[in-house]
């Protein structure tokens, strides 16, 4: 009798297996985002205290990379903020942040010979840049319009045809990061390689600078998951409804 109780219970207040899934696929996505930025802060505050035996600075260490490439004409710029490094190819200019772009650390050489392997990239006409320039824009409407449409399709019956609107936008930033992901990872490969080649840093130096890349590019892959796992939900979400 008791155990009988016991699931008369939980049938009526227990959780049943749609809100569960809800649950996991809110829950993943947002430990892999914390978990990847904890440890790119760790990593980059681990390595940015300790400078490289040449003395480089940031701002040298990418012009290195890009004299080794043969890329001309790019500007090496300092901008405000941490962590703000990029590569701007509208203005051909890498900006490197006000810890990045002075500091001789080891984590400064790495993320700037990074945002110089994007130049290198551009330099190269590399492929998947071009993919990704192209799906940049429909990205942005998706990302601004895609999830509002989703809900409203799911919340209203009569507008249902605006979900599916909104999931095939929200789709295109699933589809930019995935694009994004060999583009960050050939960055580093070509950072990693000018660095080794041109022996901008020593072997251990080398794998502390190697960290701190992977530990980025995880952020990268951490954010798909995240857009992924939203798509994945949002589905299950307007499957419930119907």
């Amino acid at each position: 009798m008791f155990f009988g109780n016991y699931g008369y219970y939980s049938r009526g207040y227990g959780m049943d297996s749609g809100m569960m899934w809800q649950i996991i696929l809110i829950a993943i996505p947002f430990l892999l985002c914390i978990g990847a930025q904890v440890l790119v802060k760790s990593r980059y505050r681990k390595f940015s205290q300790i400078a490289n035996a040449r003395g480089l600075t940031g701002a040298q260490a990418a012009f290195e990379v890009l004299r080794a490439a043969g890329v001309q004409n790019v500007q090496i710029m300092r901008v405000q903020g941490e962590l703000t490094d990029n590569y701007n190819p509208k203005t051909n200019t890498i900006n490197l942040s006000e810890g990045v772009y002075d500091s001789t650390s080891i984590a400064a050489v790495g993320i700037a010979c990074h945002e110089a392997g994007h130049a290198c990239q551009y330099a190269a006409k590399y492929f998947p840049i071009k993919v990704r320039s192209k799906v940049i824009p429909m990205a942005n409407i998706g990302s601004a319009i895609g999830l509002p449409l989703c809900v409203i399709g799911i919340i209203f019956s009569s507008f249902s045809f605006l979900f599916t609107i909104g999931i095939i936008l929200y789709s295109a930033v699933f589809i930019f990061q995935l694009v994004t992901l060999p583009v960050e990872f050939n960055a580093s490969s070509r950072a990693l390689k000018a660095i080794e080649q041109s022996q901008l840093l020593t072997a251990q130096e080398y794998n502390g600078a190697k960290a701190v890349l992977r530990a980025a590019a995880l952020t990268y892959v951490a954010s798909m998951a995240s857009t992924l796992f939203t798509i994945i939900r949002l589905l299950l979400m307007s499957g419930r409804r119907k």
